[in-house]
């Protein structure tokens, strides 16, 4: 196995990590103090806003220009997997959708297109809405979501707890695309039962009150995801990477860094750990308990005999918000 401190860089340095550093420069123009309706904003990976009995989730993402050149067919796709992963994290629903499509090649837009329409299949969420550019220089697609959740069943990546268990839950059954070496695609050759269902698995874990924190894994891959979540909630953790589940055979440092079809990270207390791999293993998801948080402000991380700290928040930032979205 790679050697820990190597890795502990692999996963500090990626781009999936750094490219979120700018992150808190946009928040600070854009604050959202002083509006009483906005429950949850910076920091989470859907915006709660209150509406008397409930809360609306709304959240947007836009595909890097690199995959929409590489493989137009998997950027509409991803647009539509990445916003109802986000509704999910929330422990939400999601509702519909509304998508921003810029233009310059036809056949691009076709493989776009055919990429959202699966996704919209797959998942049961309908594009109700958007906008086209159809005379651009460039070719784009960006979708926003909107969803519900019980107010009482909202999950924050923000409210981890030192003492928590950090349980970690992943489709292992999916396959690396030739052309996109680290997004592992779990959700286009599932049943669409079984997709809903892990995205249903974790309403189901919100609405029972099992977990304190969660957070869908992105881009900054499956430890840099829970330093998203460490950061925000003011807290660190100490990870045993070889515990982390994964295919057989499975090259560590890329399996880290990859972009998961369908994982989640929650931090909850230890007494629901195993309720919680329970609910996922019924929807064809692995789980384990992969580490502990702890006040320490570092996300550490070990193989059982070594260990390196990926990230200390007092000097290093992910996106650079700290509890309830303030700067670090």
């Amino acid at each position: 196995m790679e050697a820990i401190g190597d890795l502990a860089e692999a996963i500090r340095s990626y781009p999936g990590v750094t490219r979120k550093h700018a992150i808190h420069k946009i928040v600070d123009l854009l604050p959202t103090s002083g509006f009483p309706q906005v429950a949850a904003a910076e920091g989470e990976d859907a915006a709660a806003i209150d509406v008397g009995d409930q809360y609306i989730l709304f959240a947007a993402d836009g595909i890097m220009e690199s995959l929409v050149s590489t493989d137009p067919y998997y950027a509409g796709y991803f647009a539509v997997l990445v916003n109802v992963n986000d509704i999910a994290a929330m422990g939400g629903r999601p509702l519909g959708m509304v998508d921003v499509m810029s233009i310059v090649h036809g056949n691009v837009c076709r493989e776009i297109i055919r990429g959202m329409q699966d996704g919209i299949r797959k998942f049961d969420v309908p594009i109700v809405g958007g906008h086209v550019h159809p005379d651009c220089h460039y070719n784009a697609i960006d979708i926003s979501i909107v969803g519900k959740v019980a107010k009482d069943a909202l999950l924050r990546s923000s409210t981890a707890k030192p003492g928590d268990d950090i349980v970690f839950v992943i489709d292992t059954d999916g396959f690396y695309p030739e052309r996109l070496p680290y997004a592992f695609v779990t959700t286009v050759q599932k049943t669409d039962d079984i997709v809903r269902g892990q995205m249903e698995a974790v309403a189901i874990v919100a609405e029972r009150h099992l977990a304190h924190s969660c957070k869908d894994m992105s881009n900054p891959g499956s430890v840099g995801t829970l330093g998203m979540m460490l950061e925000s909630s003011g807290v660190g953790a100490l990870v045993d990477v070889t515990k982390i589940p994964a295919p057989e055979g499975a090259d560590l440092k890329r399996w880290l860094l990859a972009y998961q079809g369908c994982g989640f990270c929650f931090a909850c207390p230890p007494e629901n750990s195993q309720e919680i791999i329970y609910i996922f293993s019924e929807v064809s998801c692995k789980g384990a308990v992969v580490g502990r948080v702890d006040d320490t402000g570092k996300l550490r991380i070990t193989d059982g005999s070594e260990e390196a700290t990926v990230f200390d928040f007092a000097s290093e930032i992910i996106t650079g918000l700290g509890p309830s979205g303030s700067k670090n």
